[in-house]
């Protein structure tokens, strides 16, 4: 998958509003509730990852959830990557 450059970038996250460019890395940063809370929405991101054959770096801190997504293998951002952030958007 080709990577895209930094105009397509820049354009694109004009249509994901809660996602930033953090490094290379497309992230989204979420606050829930509780623990509980986190976990139900990081399951629901882990399930959705799984069956695009696309997983992003998770960091859970008790409610906190920060999501970081960048192609690896294309070694940068790819239309895989804000794919799956607004498929991750529609869980919330």
């Amino acid at each position: 998958m080709p990577l895209l450059d930094d105009k397509t970038i820049v354009s694109k996250l004009q249509s994901l509003p809660r996602w930033k460019l953090d490094g290379g890395e497309l992230v989204r940063r979420c606050e829930f509730t509780n623990f509980v809370e986190a976990m139900q929405f990081v399951n629901s991101v882990a399930e959705m990852a799984e069956g695009a054959g696309h997983h992003p770096d998770i960091d859970i801190r008790y409610n906190k959830v920060r999501l970081a997504l960048m192609s690896h293998d294309a070694g940068g951002l790819t239309d895989r990557d804000f794919d799956l952030a607004a498929a991750i958007d529609s869980l919330g």
